[in-house]
């Protein structure tokens, strides 16, 4: 996508960057609670939930650690973990047989390589059965405070629709989006677009009508128009998410009658020399 200014001309990678940046303020104030919705303790923990969370829901996966978890405390226990038993309780994640040879071997590979604990370093984790870039950068972000974008889904179409990136690849965008902010942003950016994602500005039919974002986005249109219907389509997950939405909406409406009023305001005449 090629996002264009007022005066048609490509967008500048300074405007870019500014409008990344603002479109990143705002949904830090959308989403103060932005966090990783996986349910864990300890880096051994997020790193089995993360695998089980492939082609799988948050809330699917936190149903089934409890019990997962008070079965299977350390590296050790994955490792020698009866296979029909481990499959049993990852069944309802969906593939489980494939995440149950993860999930021992990741087991195996931690008591061998590295004295039963999760390494906090990326070119380590990857290196791991079952763990790539995203599930790494999860891992050392929520669990070791080691900034990292995670390029899911949900990141990779909103960075997408707004414009930031026109890439595929998750590892290419991870590199792109990486530029264009802080790294001391990475982690919590990651959060707010999921979070976004999953409430606002969904896969097939975007609440675009309802998006405080709407003047920032190249892709408004893309989805739900009529503010009533995109209303219906908006998925706060709590009273503080839809709170902090009526409060963004209301700072908007007062910045914009405020531009309406300066617009109407006649222009003060030049004196005649």
């Amino acid at each position: 996508m090629v996002v264009r200014d007022k005066g048609g001309q490509p967008e500048s990678r300074v405007s870019l960057v500014r409008r990344a940046r603002k479109i990143n303020r705002l949904l830090a104030q959308l989403y103060p609670d932005a966090h990783c919705e996986l349910d864990f303790e300890n880096p051994l923990q997020l790193t089995v939930a993360v695998i089980l969370s492939a082609q799988c829901t948050d809330v699917r996966v936190n149903q089934v650690t409890p019990a997962l978890f008070a079965r299977y405390k350390t590296a050790e226990d994955y490792a020698s973990a009866e296979r029909i038993e481990l499959e049993g309780l990852i069944r309802p994640t969906g593939f489980y047989r494939n995440k149950a040879s993860s999930i021992l071997g990741l087991g195996r590979e931690l008591c061998d390589r590295f004295g039963g604990e999760v390494p906090g370093r990326i070119e380590d984790l990857v290196t791991l059965p079952g763990v790539g870039r995203k599930t790494a950068n999860v891992v050392l972000g929520n669990a070791f405070d080691v900034p990292g974008l995670t390029v899911d889904t949900h990141f990779g179409r909103l960075v997408r629709r707004f414009g930031w990136t026109d890439l595929e690849d998750p590892v290419k965008v991870e590199y792109a989006i990486g530029e264009l902010f802080p790294k001391s942003e990475w982690t919590m950016l990651s959060h707010r677009l999921i979070f976004h994602g999953r409430r606002i500005c969904h896969s097939r039919r975007p609440a675009c009508g309802a998006c405080p974002l709407a003047s920032l986005c190249p892709s408004y249109g893309t989805g739900e128009m009529d503010p009533v219907k995109a209303e219906a389509l908006l998925k706060p997950a709590s009273a503080r998410e839809a709170a902090a939405l009526a409060e963004v909406r209301k700072e908007q409406a007062a910045e914009a009658k405020l531009k309406v009023a300066a617009q109407r305001r006649p222009k003060a005449e030049v004196p005649q020399p």
